[in-house]
């Protein structure tokens, strides 16, 4: 069901939850400002003027899906023409000497590496290529998601400058890698990729947008805590929380945060020896998002409550019997090996369970391509 304005529900949500910070707004105008041009802008406000109502709305609405397709030039209305040609596009994630050639110029000037540790070889291993299956996914609104290992392509005035590295999948949009030419760094093009991720998100159906790995240490890496809100994983019990900015200040003082130490009553953690105490901010009616520190039980995969994980009950029906397993005497079936029939993958600690939470993980598409291996001394 639509509302009324034509877009989906989801997008609807996105918008209340999602909070741009100024910079990031005016990110995004300085550039589509500097694509169209005055000259664009004061000749197309008069040809084709805006009411007074979609005028006040622009003012004090910040829509980022409109706002991040602005300067594309498929949006423009035309005649007159822009200073700039802009497009982006969603391509395969396949090799080419266009999309090498913003690699190496980025390798090499932005992470400073030496040209003799640059190569194509290295590029196509790296970021082409997925073993990710493309394909499309119809959502429960009837529109099309794709699926599977994608570029999205930035090209100003015909030359590739921007290459974001995407693995789409059914819920969630996951930001492999993102790369530049150094034409546009002033243009803060890292933050600007990482919006039009989000917006893609919203637009075509997903449910979240995983921005990667964060080493807080990391200064390429800051930018990725910029973006509210937002949750963590904590590796400890595999649980999510909110990136509050009592834990972002927290993180300073610890070489390893872990967030799963028993909490007290306060909701504070035990100080750790030489570290500050993390003040957590259960809601009323969470449980604590911790681990009992005197448990040596291991946390289910499938009670973490991890965004694109299906449930158990999702993989009931999943043909485990037809996984191949490697031994130290060749191959054979898991349905020939183990006796797990009448077992089922609720049962903690059984075959069947932990092979469903590598299932689960891998994704029960792919996981038929491969072969699990049970050999000693690998």
């Amino acid at each position: 069901m639509l509302p009324s304005s034509g877009r989906s529900m989801l997008e609807t949500l996105w918008d209340a939850a999602l909070r741009t910070t100024k910079d990031q707004r005016q990110t995004i105008n300085r550039f589509n400002r500097h694509v169209i041009g005055g000259t664009y802008a004061k000749e197309a406000a008069r040809r084709y003027p805006k009411s007074r109502e979609q005028a006040r709305k622009r003012d004090t609405d910040f829509d980022l899906v409109e706002r991040i397709h602005e300067s594309e030039s498929q949006s423009l209305k035309q005649p007159p023409e822009p200073s700039h040609n802009f497009t982006v596009t969603l391509e395969p994630d396949s090799f080419t000497e266009e999309k090498y050639g913003v690699f190496e110029s980025y390798q090499r000037i932005v992470h400073k590496e030496s040209p003799s540790d640059i190569s194509r070889d290295g590029f196509r291993r790296f970021l082409c290529s997925s073993p990710l299956r493309r394909e499309q996914l119809t959502s429960p609104d009837g529109r099309e998601r794709q699926l599977g290992s994608f570029h999205q392509c930035y090209r100003l005035d015909g030359q590739l400058v921007a290459i974001g590295v995407l693995d789409l999948l059914p819920d969630s949009v996951s930001a492999v890698y993102f790369l530049y030419h150094e034409s546009i760094h002033k243009w803060s093009p890292g933050k600007l990729g990482a919006l039009r991720e989000i917006a893609l998100a919203a637009e075509a159906g997903y449910r979240w947008w995983y921005s990667g790995f964060y080493i807080h240490t990391c200064p390429k890496m800051r930018y990725k805590i910029d973006f509210s809100p937002q949750q963590i994983l904590n590796p400890n019990n595999m649980e999510w929380l909110d990136l509050t900015k009592d834990i972002i200040a927290k993180f300073d003082g610890h070489g390893y945060l872990d967030l799963a130490e028993t909490v007290s009553n306060t909701g504070t953690l035990p100080k750790a020896e030489g570290a500050i105490p993390l003040e957590m901010e259960p809601q009323e009616g969470d449980a604590p998002a911790v681990q009992d520190s005197d448990s040596d039980e291991d946390i289910s995969l499938f009670g973490s409550d991890m965004p694109g994980i299906p449930s158990q009950e999702d993989l009931r029906s999943f043909d485990f019997d037809s996984l191949w397993v490697r031994l130290n005497r060749g191959y054979c079936l898991a349905g020939d090996l183990f006796e797990w029939k009448d077992e089922d993958i609720s049962i903690k600690g059984g075959t069947k369970e932990m092979v469903a939470e590598l299932v689960a993980t891998v994704g029960p598409t792919l996981m038929p391509t491969m072969c699990l291996d049970f050999r000693r001394g690998l």
